[in-house]
């Protein structure tokens, strides 16, 4: 039996070491604020994930053709089953968003409805480690990555509720991450019933683009990190007001739904009121290629004092690797 444990010796990142500002009691970050700089210390000594025990996929050739030809495949149903497992940990996260990593609120004041999420919280909240410790996402992110193995790299969960009416800017996921790497994955389940005019959007074939564009905020859409020097990035072309010009998918989802997309695949939504509730929880996957990367500027999740320097594998004690191709 194989398995991965993260004890207290594995646990670098202590509230003493981390070297990140911590919430006072009731604090919700807004994005205009300094970015990602509050949180409480997210990790978990004794954490044990059996790989053995964790459920295979077995990827339809079609769906991996499409998600390397079009940086996002859509794949019905798959994770029905965890629907309300994870819609509970989305309620606790809820419930107590300052005791959780990086709550954040992305509504200015005055605007309907909340456009809350909150990541790095697999260790935290129970249902949320149930699902990296028993589903098959790992298969999948690491069959559709082509990759030798698949390293989880954290989870990020969503939620508009109605009369919302914030659009998610479009943007690249690499960007925001201190990693490097064509081998990547983002394994999106939807929680809920959501129409393709609020759902989230991509732009098909923009991961084979070669460019990197600068991270967003998701409050007002605005660029950063885009006056820090040898960024070497590109602003996100106005998608919105030359729809014509771009091959966007969008479709509309029912709770079990999960988009598979490369971190370099422009996606966003839009504008559109929110008349039901729409939930979403997401897992990030590194395939074998990816590094750490040195990135100019301000990175999410903030991950300090790991010791890694540009270019090294990154380090399988805090980003573990849960599932390896078949020999």
């Amino acid at each position: 039996m194989q398995s991965i444990s993260f004890t207290l010796a594995q646990m670098i990142l202590q509230r003493a070491h981390i070297g990140l500002h911590f919430a006072p009691e009731g604090k919700i970050m807004q994005q205009n604020q300094q970015f990602n700089q509050f949180t409480v210390d997210w990790r978990k000594p004794d954490i044990e994930i059996d790989v053995a025990r964790l459920p295979g996929y077995a990827a339809d050739a079609a769906d991996v053709e499409t998600f390397r030809r079009d940086g996002v495949v859509l794949l019905r149903g798959v994770f029905s089953d965890w629907v309300d497992t994870l819609r509970r940990g989305l309620q606790r996260n809820l419930d107590n968003p300052q005791r959780f990593a990086f709550p954040c609120d992305s509504n200015p004041a005055g605007e309907p409805g909340r456009f809350f999420d909150s990541y790095c919280n697999w260790q935290l909240i129970p249902e949320y480690l149930d699902y990296v410790s028993n589903s098959c996402a790992a298969a999948i992110a690491g069959q559709f990555m082509d990759s030798d193995h698949a390293q989880f790299f954290h989870e990020h969960a969503f939620i508009k509720t109605p009369g919302t009416q914030r659009a998610t800017p479009w943007h690249q996921d690499l960007p925001y991450y201190c990693v490097d790497g064509y081998k990547t994955a983002s394994v999106y389940v939807s929680l809920d019933q959501a129409d393709a005019d609020v759902a989230v959007q991509f732009v098909k074939g923009s991961h084979r683009w070669n460019k990197l564009y600068y991270p967003r905020m998701f409050d007002d859409g605005s660029s950063f990190n885009d006056d820090r020097p040898g960024a070497k990035l590109e602003t996100v072309p106005d998608i919105d007001a030359n729809r014509n010009q771009y091959d966007i998918s969008a479709w509309s989802l029912s709770p079990g739904d999960s988009i598979v997309f490369d971190f370099r695949t422009l996606h966003g939504t839009g504008d559109a009121t929110i008349k039901s509730m729409r939930r979403a929880f997401s897992t990030r996957w590194l395939g074998d290629d990816v590094t750490y990367c040195e990135r100019p500027g301000d990175t999410s999740p903030p991950y300090v004092d790991h010791g890694m320097h540009h270019g090294d594998r990154m380090r399988e004690d805090w980003f573990p690797l849960l599932w390896h191709r078949a020999k």
